[in-house]
């Protein structure tokens, strides 16, 4: 395990590789944006909207499609393509059941139809919802790997069924985060998003050898690319064109115009700011396995990026990583064991097993002790 010699950003991310000089591919291109032309990219992203634009009102209503959850960075994407680019977008969000939404991410998407927005909600059926979770949670100890797919499956999805080519999409990960194999034709394009580490990894061949039937797994079925170029579908990633393009930034926006953001503190979220994943809790305890499983949690993705903006140092972002990065309170571990199903003796021992071992120590008094020094590595 090493560092990033600008960030916290550990070599041990899925599908990232540093430079020869020891840079993650985040920094990497952090540093080359300084020398961006901004308005050189707004004219490019222009240009790209116009044959968009031209066939509003001959055969579709809608010039764009942006899937939402609520939060900071689907409501400044909302605004922002409304009130600045001039475009009618329809807003796609795939709610959470019932038992795991939360108050929160419902008042929320209430605020973005209250602001004007068109909103189409789309939701699986709960039951096959709670199962995959369980599947997803027992195989991969990340009962995410499934309600992924049909977070991302569900826009290009609604962009088929509604016939709106044009899929506006936020950060590119391959650039921002540094999944490399994310990366398309240009730094906006995002149609190699289906290789992503959240989608890739099998598809539904694993779901598949669980028992579940495909009829009962359309909405976790992302489009093929034939789908793709039979519906001409295309997808733009907006950060790629906005130079004050991040998390804290977009907060502030979407706060500004009414988001609800999270109360509770940071020893039991990880969310330093009480902007991420607003729209439900149970993501805090995937941030906490993730940690285990690679050695960073949801601190060092935040600290990283306030490295690269030149508001905090790297020590006292070590300081922020050391106390935080694995935090999770217990309430949010004991209502997501009752809902698949497990006691929380259960689920900690399932996650004692996923520990990386070349990361972290597990001790027989159960503590998870990691081996690296933070900043340092191995």
């Amino acid at each position: 395990m090493k560092y990033c010699k600008c960030c916290l950003q550990p070599n041990t991310r899925p599908n990232s590789k540093f430079t020869p000089e020891g840079i993650c591919p985040a920094c990497d291109y952090f540093e080359r944006l300084q020398y961006v032309d901004w308005q050189e990219r707004y004219e490019i992203l222009q240009d790209l909207l116009v044959q968009y634009k031209e066939r509003r009102g001959v055969d579709r209503k809608f010039d764009c499609i942006i899937g939402v959850s609520g939060g900071k960075d689907s409501s400044r994407q909302a605004l922002w393509v409304r009130d600045k680019l001039g475009l009618k977008p329809l807003l796609a969000c795939l709610s959470y059941p019932p038992e795991q939404v939360t108050e929160r991410g419902v008042n929320n998407i209430s605020n973005l139809i209250e602001l004007g927005f068109d909103v189409v909600i789309s939701a699986p059926a709960p039951g096959t919802w709670k199962r995959l979770m369980r599947a997803s949670f027992d195989k991969f100890t990340n009962w995410a790997r499934s309600t992924e797919l049909a977070l991302f499956s569900s826009v290009p999805q609604l962009a088929i069924h509604y016939d709106i080519p044009l899929i506006l999409w936020g950060e590119n990960p391959g650039l921002q985060l540094g999944d490399l194999k994310t990366l398309g034709r240009t730094g906006y394009d995002g149609n190699n998003l289906r290789y992503m580490n959240t989608l890739s990894g099998g598809g539904l061949d694993w779901i598949r050898e669980a028992g579940f039937e495909l009829k009962d797994l359309i909405p976790y079925q992302y489009p093929t690319p034939e789908d793709f170029d039979r519906h001409e579908l295309q997808i733009i990633y907006l950060g790629w064109f906005l130079g004050d393009w991040s998390l804290v930034n977009n907060g502030m926006y979407a706060a500004a115009s009414g988001l609800e953001i999270r109360q509770d503190s940071v020893i039991n979220t990880g969310d330093l700011h009480g902007v991420t994943s607003l729209d439900e809790d149970w993501v805090t305890l995937n941030q906490m396995i993730k940690y285990y499983k690679f050695g960073f949690g949801r601190v060092t993705d935040y600290v990283n990026e306030e490295i690269r903006l030149g508001r905090m140092t790297r020590e006292a972002a070590i300081e922020l990583v050391e106390l935080y990065d694995d935090a999770c309170g217990s309430n949010y571990i004991k209502s997501f064991s009752e809902y698949i199903g497990i006691s929380v003796s259960q689920f900690w021992e399932k996650v004692r097993t996923s520990v990386n071992p070349a990361l972290f120590n597990a001790q027989s008094d159960g503590r998870i002790t990691r081996k690296f020094k933070v900043g340092v590595g191995l």
